[in-house]
């Protein structure tokens, strides 16, 4: 039997709770530890997993040799130094999304990684959906024809933060979807927003992402709406999708529906739309767990010595986005360009080398 990789989990809170419950729930690895500086957390999480060491300090993990992977789960502010100092202890590593809050500091994650031979993951959990991989499939048979323009809209009322802004929460997933789908990252983006709650954080932002050959992208994100909405539209010249992540089942709907204008007229008199109503399709999809298939992703990833598929590229590209976007927030929505552009980071790594074990490490900030 091969060695179980064991896997530490940092952080607590909202999301921690059920990446430990998938970490534990994995054949092929051992759930080694858990960790919060909040004693109530890390008690509740420590009952329900016994034979993971508790801790209330990261640096009992990262001195830990035993130890092979840690998955963070905090707060934004902390992914950069829980992640370096994770990666320098010798470990791989999942960050929940963002990857980190700027693009620089995902950078040098992403430098260091590869330096090391080690996995670097970053949390894109849609993007190990069944049903995102089945848009992604019907996009390139060209099934929906020309994609003209994506819109999605990620809305509930509550999880507010004081640290960072609704586009920074709730968009990442999306930025992350619409990347994935076109395979290619906007040239500029717009966004603006609105401050109802807390004085100095957005809780409703509005981003227009710009792509070559006027493709666009529209997202919506609110803490503010009595409903909690995740709904994906893919708009394209012969059809359109919609993908509804709060629907039970039947999550992905393609409507044989499409709007032409008429090759040739004279007169404005002869100019009219043509507008085609067909039947709705609703693709079988195979239910599954997308969180559950990320961890089983990242383990996979350990094992075979392979890229994953959201590595440190892509939580880069998600960032500049978002840096961009809150560029354009803060000149009240102005159009700002992406710097340094490539294929969204979509180009696959290439293989992981051996990594190594060290025992240096840094003191990390508080992870509440």
């Amino acid at each position: 039997m091969s060695k179980k990789i064991k896997v530490a989990v940092i952080g607590l809170g909202y999301w921690g709770p059920n990446v430990a419950r998938n970490i534990h729930s994995l054949d092929n690895c051992e759930l080694a530890a858990v960790c919060d500086r909040e004693k109530n957390r890390l008690d509740h999480v420590s009952q329900q997993y016994p034979s993971a060491k508790a801790c209330s300090n990261v640096e009992s993990i990262l001195n830990d040799r035993e130890i092979d992977a840690v998955a963070i789960a905090t707060p934004l502010h902390s992914h950069f130094p829980l992640a370096m100092a994770s990666l320098e202890a010798g470990k791989h590593v999942l960050v929940e999304k963002p990857l980190a809050a700027t693009s620089e500091q995902c950078v040098e994650l992403t430098q260091t990684a590869a330096k090391r031979g080690l996995v670097l993951m970053v949390g894109h959990t849609f993007l190990y959906s069944p049903e995102v991989s089945k848009l992604k499939e019907i996009i390139d048979s060209g099934d929906l024809g020309t994609i003209r323009y994506i819109n999605s809209r990620r809305l509930n009322l509550g999880l507010f933060h004081n640290d960072i802004n609704v586009a920074w929460d709730l968009a990442p997933h999306d930025i992350s979807i619409i990347l994935h789908l076109l395979g290619e990252a906007p040239v500029s983006v717009n966004c603006s927003g609105a401050k109802h709650v807390v004085p100095e954080v957005e809780d409703v932002t509005t981003m227009s992402l710009n792509f070559p050959n006027r493709k666009t992208a529209i997202i919506t994100s609110s803490w503010i709406d009595p409903r909690k909405v995740r709904e994906t539209t893919i708009v394209g010249s012969k059809r359109m999708a919609v993908f509804d992540d709060v629907e039970p089942r039947e999550k992905i709907r393609i409507f044989d529906a499409r709007v032409e204008r008429p090759p040739h007229y004279d007169t404005f008199a002869e100019f009219h739309y043509a507008y085609h109503h067909g039947d709705v399709r609703i693709p079988f999809v195979k239910p599954a767990e997308p969180l559950q298939n990320e961890c089983q992703h990242f383990l996979d990833c350990i094992i075979r010595r392979i890229s994953p598929r959201t590595p440190g590229e892509a939580g880069t590209q998600v960032v500049k986005v978002l840096e961009a976007a809150t560029e354009s927030l803060n000149l009240n929505g102005v159009e700002v360009r992406l710097k340094g552009n490539r294929s969204a980071g979509l180009t696959p790594l290439s293989a992981i080398r051996p990594y190594h074990h060290s025992n240096s490490f840094l003191k990390v900030g508080n992870l509440d």
